[in-house]
């Protein structure tokens, strides 16, 4: 029976460094992005046969093909980096191939055919039933006896994800709040994330899929243009955001996610600091592995030391004084929640 783990947070914060690490343990299977892909997308209601399951993984991600599109694809697109056969503006890449599959293989598209031939097949099941049955067919090609899914800016699915999954362990990586949101500030993914959550804020739609026509004329043009299906990518590269504001989105992901996970066991979750990461990896790691339920392979653990980098811890001490200390105040709620989260109670 394999172990499945969801390793969440608000992304920016090591977790695509551990992705790395967590792959390289021969009795893991590491979904890289999954969730991401799949969005919204990934878990309806009742039952679906294969060929629904199929579809639900393959068809593109609408708004990773927009970006990509508009020129302001995530440095986490793997399939783009080495193309093969689907391309944005001809087939569309599949949802799976973008970040997954490259994560498992050098040859994507031979894995995509494979799963696509045994897939389609699948009799009709509960969407959490036909993910079960994925995870066995990617495990049992190298006999990985445990799945980790991890995907960046995942912490807000934490209730839906202990609700089809009711017995999936969380680790929670999070990193120090002023570096994380500098971090975010500089990633073309969450500049878009921002200005689309400015979007909602100014027409108070709760969706941006639930965005009227009347709604959409009203916003600016340097916002509206971020709907259509390419844009200038100088709105998202070249915007002046205020730093402050991605502190205060770490904050409000960081206080959810925090509440949010209380509700799951305790013996289902455990929590991972980055900066814990870096200071003690090897103890880190071994723990990591036993909580997912594997050996902490003194070779594996070598690798994973080998493969962090700490260039980026306390970056945004470097910031002039007087920012720091308006991005920390930002940040202030989130680092209050993780305190009270890490603190002992009897």
């Amino acid at each position: 029976m394999r172990t499945l783990t969801f390793v969440v947070g608000t992304g920016r914060s090591g977790s695509t460094a551990l992705s790395g690490i967590v792959h390289a343990h021969p009795d893991v299977l590491s979904l890289n992005e999954l969730l991401s892909s799949v969005q919204s997308r990934g878990f309806p209601e009742g039952r679906m046969n294969g060929e629904e399951f199929w579809r639900l993984l393959a068809e593109p991600n609408p708004q990773f093909e927009t970006m990509i599109r508009s020129g302001v694809p995530m440095p986490e697109f793997l399939y783009t980096r080495r193309p093969g056969r689907f391309a944005t503006e001809s087939t569309g890449i599949p949802a799976i191939s973008l970040m997954v599959l490259p994560h498992l293989t050098d040859r994507p598209d031979e894995l995509f055919d494979d799963l696509e031939k045994q897939v389609r097949g699948w009799p009709p099941r509960t969407a959490a039933d036909q993910y079960a049955a994925l995870f066995s067919l990617l495990g049992s090609r190298e006999g990985r006896t445990a799945v980790v899914e991890r995907s960046g800016y995942s912490l807000h699915r934490v209730p839906l994800l202990h609700k089809v999954f009711p017995h999936a362990r969380f680790v929670h990586l999070f990193r120090d709040g002023p570096d994380c949101a500098l971090s975010m500030s500089r990633h073309t993914g969450y500049r878009l994330i921002f200005l689309l959550r400015e979007i909602l804020a100014r027409s108070g739609a709760d969706r941006i899929e639930n965005l009227t026509e009347e709604q959409i004329r009203a916003l600016p043009p340097t916002l509206s243009p971020l709907l259509t299906e390419r844009f200038d990518s100088a709105l998202v590269l070249d915007s002046d955001l205020p730093l402050p504001g991605f502190g205060a989105l770490w904050s409000q992901l960081i206080v959810q996610g925090v509440a949010d996970l209380a509700a799951v066991p305790s013996p289902q979750r455990t929590t991972l600091a980055y900066e814990n990461l870096l200071a003690d990896p090897r103890n880190e790691l071994t723990r990591l592995a036993d909580f997912i339920g594997v050996e902490p392979l003194p070779q594996w653990l070598d690798t994973g030391v080998a493969r962090l980098d700490g260039s980026r811890q306390g970056t945004s001490l470097r910031l002039p004084a007087a920012e720091l200390a308006s991005l920390r105040s930002a940040c202030a709620p989130g680092t209050r929640a993780l305190a009270a989260d890490q603190t002992p109670t009897t």
